[in-house]
């Protein structure tokens, strides 16, 4: 049976699973667990029934799953009923779990997407909207990782770099996602932090208590969101910023730069600008060059073109974002702020109710379609 058959099934098999109790999530991830499985064992062992036994595998599934997640969260509730440990016992085994699943056998992308799933309770939908990839290719990767460690012996604990870019992507779910993940993310990077020394564990630790420091003036009192620039600079927690901003520069000194430091300077100097009109562009497009530098990282080269529209005028900004493809997420939104700073007022409407379409949130899509009806009443006016 062809893959495209297939897909159509699924939307069947998690109703089904839906109606037995699972959560859409859930039922999501074990019924792309399963077409998975499908278009592996399909070709030489077709079923009589293809909807029925991607029902019975997709409830195995999930109730793998559940399994997993009830043990994971009596493990957490009995490390909270234990006393206080003596100095140099671990609290948790939570850290532990993130290196163990960045497994040497693994790819780093499979490493960080496995541990994700397993440890870090983000969805496959969650992990493919920060890999910019397709959720069913999101499900495969996942699916093949775990069939890559199955059998495997954890006691070859993986790297640093993968664990922290774990720890990164879930404190980011956690600011701007609908699961709330930051603080734990934190808690685990300042144990590593303490346990290491490496600068850019200490980097990266820099850049979410900056970021984690604005958290209470990013949304509004009726939950709309707030940009950066409309903030009110007086809600952010400047306990939090002076800490960020210590552990950078205590990194920095090392001599040994990274992109979660470079990123860090970036969030410290928009801390430290006390309205938006005195930010410092010109070395935030410096640092966004250091940060290009070291990841050629494409959303980098986008943050990188409203620096430079703000450094040196909207012009500017546009032609960096010439280069860029509009495929990226809020490639279109930047496109529209953009124009409207450059006087394009009918262009920027468009724009921004394009981007409103493919937001990655229902507060992002909100705020463009507010930012698109203020242009048009404009025009109208």
């Amino acid at each position: 049976m062809k893959e495209s058959l297939l897909r159509e099934l699924v939307p069947a098999v998690i109703g089904v699973l839906v109606r037995r109790g699972a959560d859409f999530a859930a039922a999501e991830d074990a019924a792309q667990d399963a077409l998975v499985e499908a278009v592996r064992v399909w070709p030489d062992d077709p079923p009589r029934d293809p909807k029925g036994w991607l029902v019975t595998v997709a409830w195995r599934k999930f109730l793998d799953a559940a399994r997993a997640d009830t043990s994971r969260r009596h493990r957490e509730v009995r490390v909270e009923g234990e006393p206080v440990p003596a100095p140099g016992e671990v609290a948790d085994d939570t850290l532990q779990l993130y290196f163990l699943c960045a497994h040497p056998s693994l790819t780093p992308a499979s490493a960080v997407a496995l541990t994700l799933r397993a440890v870090g309770g983000l969805t496959t939908r969650q992990i493919a909207r920060a890999y910019l990839v397709p959720e069913a290719t999101m499900a495969q990767r996942i699916s093949r990782a775990k069939r890559t460690v199955s059998g495997v012996r954890f006691n070859r604990p993986g790297d640093v770099a993968t664990v922290l870019r774990v720890l990164y992507l879930v404190f980011n779910e956690g600011y701007s996602g609908d699961v709330d993940l930051s603080g734990e993310a934190i808690r685990l990077t300042r144990r590593l932090a303490a346990d290491t020394g490496h600068e850019e564990v200490a980097g990266l630790l820099a850049l979410m208590l900056l970021h984690h420091a604005r958290r209470p003036a990013r949304t509004g009192p009726d939950g709309r969101l707030v940009p950066l620039a409309e903030q009110d600079r007086g809600l952010w927690d400047t306990r939090l910023i002076t800490e960020g901003v210590d552990v950078l520069q205590t990194a920095l000194a090392r001599d040994r730069l990274g992109e979660f430091q470079a990123q860090a300077a970036i969030a410290a100097l928009h801390a430290d600008a006390r309205t938006a009109a005195e930010t410092d562009w010109v070395q935030i497009v410096e640092w966004y060059d250091e940060l290009v530098r070291l990841t050629g990282n494409p959303v980098a080269r986008l943050n990188r073109a409203v620096a430079v529209g703000e450094a040196d005028g909207p012009r500017a900004g546009l032609a960096a974002l010439a280069g860029l493809d509009p495929a990226l997420p809020r490639h279109t939104a930047v496109a529209a702020y953009l124009h409207e700073r450059d006087g394009d007022p009918v262009t920027a409407a468009r724009l921004y109710a394009e981007a409103a379409r493919s937001a990655p949130n229902l507060p992002e899509r909100d705020h463009l379609m507010r930012q698109a009806a203020r242009l048009n009443a404009q025009l109208r006016s």
